[in-house]
């Protein structure tokens, strides 16, 4: 396995990922290609594939404010999950966040997904029952649900 930057022309590719995977919160604004190619401009360092023998099977989508980094999008291809791809993942881009000042690091997981929830708190990242999360469209999002 080898993990690399995300490039722009690796879109296709995960995005076949991330439908290959239940649970996936994703839209057709912020996961499009624009979308992810603003979001690579912005986060050029932090976003990362994982390959095996050139084909992507696991992907993360991390960004900055500047103050803190936030995980968007972790998947692992259900073929090759339960090696380590998505804790190597994670490692890597929170070392890139620690390498460019950033000291704390956020995610947001659909409380319906066990799976994805067990894999976050096994990496110690805690569950918090102090916030309420609050978002607000400022245009019209379809959801795509996977």
């Amino acid at each position: 396995m080898e993990i690399r930057n995300m490039l722009e022309n690796d879109y296709t590719d995960v995005y076949a990922l991330w439908t290959a995977c239940s649970g996936m919160g994703l839209n057709d604004l912020d996961d499009s290609p624009c979308g992810i190619a603003g979001f690579l401009r912005h986060n050029p360092q932090t976003c990362l594939v994982a390959t095996v023998e050139g084909k992507i099977v696991g992907a993360i989508l991390v960004g900055s404010d500047g103050r803190r980094g936030y995980i968007y999008h972790l998947a692992v291809h259900p073929d090759y999950r339960r090696r380590g791809i998505g804790k190597s993942l994670v490692e890597q881009a929170l070392h890139k966040l620690e390498h460019i000042g950033i000291h704390k690091v956020g995610l947001v997981v659909f409380e319906r997904n066990q799976a994805g929830n067990a894999f976050w708190e096994r990496l110690g990242f805690i569950a918090r029952d102090d916030l309420v999360y609050r978002n607000k469209a400022l245009c019209a999002i379809t959801r795509i649900d996977t």
